[in-house]
This record gives structure tokens, sequence and C-alpha cells, in this order.
């Protein structure tokens, strides 16, 4: 989040809506660029350093979008009154939710299609394929047809480059690369690290609280009986005659 202007906040679904509604009145101000909607703007902004950015970074980011500038996603509930909160962001930012998780899904899938043909090791000297061509591919298909990625997934890349031309899909083909080779990368490096890893007696791995000698101490340490019947005082231990 930026101090001059949020890309995200956490709000109510009251508040979410309202937000929603102002951000796309003031947008749709700063894509006019007359002197009213000047005027306009500048009434309804607390900060008037924010114009050239309205009139410039915003106009020019959405000029080819009708609407739908922000994007709601759900964040839980939020701790004390248990009310239910979300994530208002604004579309195409520079740090946008959904673009970075549909580039993480789609070097995900298409990894995951590498790896049914191909073994890691031969897929890291090799390389991480070319993603533009995947992307392109993806994109042109429909709902009905079959692809490598899955339907959900291929719905949300082509809404995140509906707008987007061909520098979006250039700039998602290398996040898409870039992940593909860090998930490859780290999954042989771990293999590696835990087949040739030496072990100790009684240590612990990461996310444990107790190792195994600790565990072992009720098993290995003294143990205590439980008393018998006779010592235990009951009714009918009260009750029963003394032996003669």
């Amino acid at each position: 989040m930026q101090h001059d202007w949020p890309r995200r906040c956490v709000v109510c679904p009251t508040k979410k809506r309202i937000s929603s509604q102002n951000s796309f009145q003031i947008i749709t101000l700063g894509k006019k660029g007359n002197n009213v909607a000047l005027t306009k703007a500048s009434a309804f902004l607390l900060k008037q350093d924010l114009i050239p950015k309205l009139f410039g970074t915003f106009a020019q980011r959405y000029a080819d979008r009708p609407g739908g500038y922000t994007r709601i996603h759900k964040y839980g509930n939020r701790p004390g009154d248990n009310a239910p909160v979300a994530i208002l962001e604004l579309v195409d930012n520079p740090r946008d939710l959904r673009w970075e998780i549909t580039s993480r899904a789609v070097g995900w899938e298409m990894l995951k299609d590498k790896l049914k043909a191909e073994e890691p090791l031969s897929l890291i000297q090799k390389g991480a394929p070319n993603a533009q061509k995947f992307i392109q591919h993806e994109r042109g298909l429909d709902e009905n047809s079959s692809g490598v990625l899955r339907p959900k997934t291929r719905w949300n890349l082509q809404k995140v480059l509906r707008y987007k031309g061909q520098d979006g899909t250039i700039t998602l083909g290398r996040k898409v690369e870039e992940y593909f080779d860090h998930v490859l990368a780290s999954t042989v490096a771990t293999k590696a690290l835990d087949e040739n890893r030496m072990t100790k007696a009684g240590q612990m791995l990461p996310g444990e609280t107790r190792n195994a000698l600790y565990l072992a101490r009720g098993a290995l340490g003294h143990q205590k009986l439980a008393p018998s019947e006779q010592h235990v005082l009951s009714v009918k231990n009260m009750f029963k005659k003394s032996p003669s």
C-alpha cells in the first residue's frame, strides 16, 4: 500500500460497495480529462497532489476498460466482532493479487504437464519452455475446449489479459517462466538435501516441537505400577471383612 494512493485496503461488506462506487466515479472523471471533470475531482479528493496521478497514470491505465476498476477478495472474518471483511484493490495495479496468483497457477500446471513426459533434471538443463506461445494458445480457447490448464485457471488467465495487449502477454509469460524454474529448482534441491542429510540422535526437524527421544521417555523411563484394589479406598473395601 502506498502512502499517496492505496493499491488495496481491507474493508467490511458495506464499505466495499461504497468504495467501489466512489472509485468508479473518480476514475471516470480522470478518464474524461476536461475542465469540468478536473473541478469535480478537485472537490472530491482531499489531497490535491493526487490530481496528476488521477488524470495521468489511472487515465492511461484504464483507458480501454469500460468499468470494473476495483476487485474484491474475501478475507475471512475480523477478530473481535467476527464481522466479514474483504480486500478491495485496484485492478491492474503493479501488485495485482489475481495477476500474481494466476501467473503461479499457470506455471505450476505447465510444469505438471511437462513432468508427465520428461524427468526434472532434463527440464532443468533445457530450462523453462516458451510460456508466451503457451499463454497465447490457452488464451484463444473457449470454455468447452480442452487444454493443459484447468477451466478455472484458463478463465482467470483470459480475464487478467482481457484489456492487455501483447505487452501483457510478454510480461505474464516472463513471470510464468520464473515461477516454473523456481518450483522445479526448489523441488530438486530439496530432494537432494533430504537424501544427503545426516541425521543425529535427538535432533528436531523443522516444524517439530519435541524430538523422538523426548517422546520415548514415557516408554524408556521408570513405569509406576497402578495401585491394587486392596489399597484403594472404596465402599467395597470399607465393608469387606478383614481376614482372621
